[in-house]
């Protein structure tokens, strides 16, 4: 029993560094994204507001 716990701690301790590069990868999607659709999103927003407030 005790060898099939250690090589099922081995076995998630190998995987860190995967989930470490997907989640920069998700990281930098994210901020590419934000960068090319920020001002467009910004625009469609303060529009939306625009016409709630009436202004």
């Amino acid at each position: 029993m005790r060898r099939l716990l250690n090589r099922l701690h081995r076995d998630e301790a190998g995987d860190v560094p995967g989930w470490v590069l997907i989640t920069l990868m998700t990281c930098a999607l994210v901020i590419l994204i934000w960068a090319l659709a920020g001002p467009a999103l910004s625009e469609i927003f303060e529009n939306a507001i625009d016409k709630v407030s009436g202004i």
